[in-house]
């Protein structure tokens, strides 16, 4: 019979460093970034260490047992249906109290663990001196120090992880105040048999008398009155202990046990204030805070143009000679048309889509690792409820210049049905990279970087006036913004080209052959002339109401696979290179086409996944809101330009 293999969860609160230690142990799988709720749903991974397979789960970050957001649901799944065989608790050692308090509820389920402390090179530069071996005897586990960014730790914590899941050795769960440990007995001792059990008792009764909708079926209570009076009485006798509701004197018991262990374990000197910390105030400021997060976002597009410009013209005169020759070699034959069709495609995604997709992917993840997106959220907050939305969504729209997919799976961070819907359709308005590759490639490169930056501009001021509109139509007021302000680190440079060689690997795989595919079947489409009826179908719309040449028509269509198809297509329906583009279209066609493209409705993958996550209803309306508003902006560019 073949050995099982054992389960090992990650769990911790956010921007502990749990991804980026999985990462360092498991290869590159989770996405890490210094952002509260990044991880949505779990990664995993099966590691080979010493000639045995372990499975390894990297779960959402969580601060409680008790969920409240849907991120946390995830691990009460894996914690209690799918029981580990050994907790892996990471913990922010710069943050050691507050992190404990999360330590002993997971003591409560004993079952096998180990505690990794974190980020120790961030807790002694805060002056932070931690008695690992006393911290190990109030626990009853053993504790690991661990820089993960630089992989220090990971050999000594596989060790033992191995260990504790050969001996399988329980801890026993730190108990609380006396009174409390009473009332907590005497409802392990009134458990009907038939009463389910999460765990063990001593866990199940404390998470009764903390959320009893949560933690016991509300058919049982309803059936078992009894017991319920019993439960009602033995929480009211909790709550009255400390004149507070009984979760909160549940939750003051393990504070106050936390830090007791963190007194006893920790010896803290006084750190001067740091240039970090001073930077950190900066950016954070009330006023100064605006004008800075203006200045990172133009100036890292205005970069990207910088970049991707000269690259692009280098990169695009091979491929454009190669054009030349074929057409010249084998003039109007099918195979000539096939073969300009699987060069344009090929050399689109090399010489345009390269040049500001990979910078682009670069900086995205520099601003996710230093930990900047958090404190755009915080400063945005308020913008934010303005408009109807909540400051959480601005790191799903800072997530949505990438791509709209994971920005669209991550509103699950979003407490609010409300919340999650109205940002949903409002991610697909963002410019992916995608659409970033053909603002800067059209825009920028043909008319200059100012163009594109106003362009941008127009379409976040877009974006709020979608914002007001559908706060009229979506009457709810989102809540509060409670939100950890994490620590700016230095990112490490191995994990960001992780991040992007993943997901520029995942752009080879799915996105490049479809736009190779699209270019060769539109190559076949012009050399039978069917292009010409689906041109002339769309007539009335594209030259008639935008203004477009009618060949551009087939183009729009394509674009519904692939933005960058739409770009790539573009130049075949012309029959032009790229620097001969202005010769056959006006300034004002160009901008025409450009932003009819990015608010057209959202790409395939975009479009399923919003049916996958919000249902069928909001992905036709997100449908009709794109493409509603593509065509009345498009008209409405056109006009302006042609009286001006």
């Amino acid at each position: 019979m073949k050995d099982k293999v054992p389960v090992i969860v990650f769990i911790g609160q956010p921007n502990c460093g749990k991804s980026t230690l999985f990462n360092s142990i498991a290869g590159f799988k989770a996405q890490t970034s210094n952002f509260p709720g990044t991880t949505v749903t779990h990664a995993h991974s099966e590691v080979l260490w010493r000639g045995k397979v372990y499975s390894i789960v990297d779960l959402p970050g969580t601060y409680s047992l008790t969920p409240h957001e849907p991120q946390e649901k995830v691990v009460l799944t894996h914690i209690f249906k799918e029981k580990p065989d050994l907790i892996v608790n990471v913990i922010d050692a710069s943050l050691l109290c507050r992190s404990l308090e999360l330590t002993l509820e997971l003591l409560e389920l004993e079952y096998p663990m180990v505690v990794v402390l974190n980020m120790m090179d961030l807790a002694e530069k805060k002056g932070m001196k931690i008695d690992v071996e006393e911290l190990e005897k109030k626990l009853g586990v053993p504790v690991i120090k661990t820089v993960a960014i630089h992989g220090l730790g990971t050999k000594e914590l596989m060790i033992n992880i191995e260990r504790a899941v050969s001996s399988g050795k329980a801890p026993q769960a730190i108990k609380y105040s006396r009174e409390v440990e009473k009332r907590v007995q005497q409802l392990m001792e009134i458990f009907p048999e038939d009463f389910p059990i999460v765990a063990n008792k001593r866990f199940t009764a404390i998470k009764a008398i903390e959320a009893e909708t949560l933690a016991v079926d509300k058919f049982f209570l309803e059936n078992n009155r009894a017991f319920k009076q019993e439960l009602d009485r033995i929480r009211k006798e909790i709550s009255n202990l400390r004149e507070a509701p009984a979760y909160e004197v549940i939750s003051a018991e393990r504070h106050h046990l936390a830090l007791k262990i963190f007194e006893d374990c920790c010896r803290v000197r006084h750190a001067k204030v740091s240039w970090v910390e001073k930077l950190d105030n900066f950016i954070m400021h009330p006023v100064l805070g605006y004008l800075f997060l203006l200045l990172i976002f133009a100036g890292m597009f205005y970069l990207i143009f910088k970049v991707g410009s000269p690259l692009e013209t280098w990169l695009l005169k091979p491929w454009e000679a190669l054009r030349s020759s074929i057409e010249s070699q084998f003039g109007q034959s099918l195979l000539a048309e096939l073969l300009v069709g699987l060069i344009q495609g090929i050399g689109g995604g090399i010489a345009i889509v390269f040049p500001y997709f990979i910078p682009l992917l670069l900086l995205m993840g520099f601003l996710e690792d230093v930990g900047y997106l958090a404190r755009a959220g915080f400063l945005l907050d308020a913008f934010m409820h303005r408009l109807g939305l909540h400051g959480k969504s601005v790191p799903l729209f800072i997530l949505g210049f990438g791509c709209n997919v994971p920005a669209i799976m991550a509103t699950r961070i979003l407490e609010s049905k409300r919340d999650r819907i109205v940002t949903a359709l409002l991610i697909p308005f963002i410019p992916c990279a995608a659409r970033t590759t053909i603002i800067l490639a059209l825009v920028a490169f043909l008319l200059g970087p100012w163009w594109a930056l106003g362009f941008y501009f127009f379409n976040l001021l877009v974006i709020a006036l979608l914002a007001l509109i559908l706060r009229k139509f979506f009457k709810y007021s989102s809540p509060g913004l409670i939100l950890e302000i994490p620590s700016l680190k230095i990112p490490s440079l191995k994990n960001i080209w992780q991040k992007t060689y993943f997901n520029l690997k995942e752009f080879v795989r799915f996105a490049w052959p479809i736009l190779i595919a699209g270019s060769v079947f539109l190559s076949l489409l012009t050399y039978i002339k069917f292009d010409r009826l689906i041109n002339a179908a769309l007539s009335p719309f594209v030259s008639g109401l935008l203004g477009l040449p009618q060949t551009l028509g087939v183009t729009l269509i394509f674009g519904f696979l692939r933005k960058e198809l739409s770009l790539l297509m573009m130049f075949q329906a012309l029959g032009v290179g790229y620097q001969q583009l202005l010769s056959v279209i006006t300034r004002t066609q160009l901008l025409t086409f450009v932003v009819f493209v990015n608010f057209f409705i959202p790409c395939l993958s975009t479009l399923a996944i919003i049916w996958k996550e919000l249902g069928r209803k909001i992905a036709f309306l997100s449908i009709a809101l794109n493409l509603s508003v593509a065509v009345v902006l498009s008209w409405l560019i056109r006009l302006i330009f042609l009286v001006f």
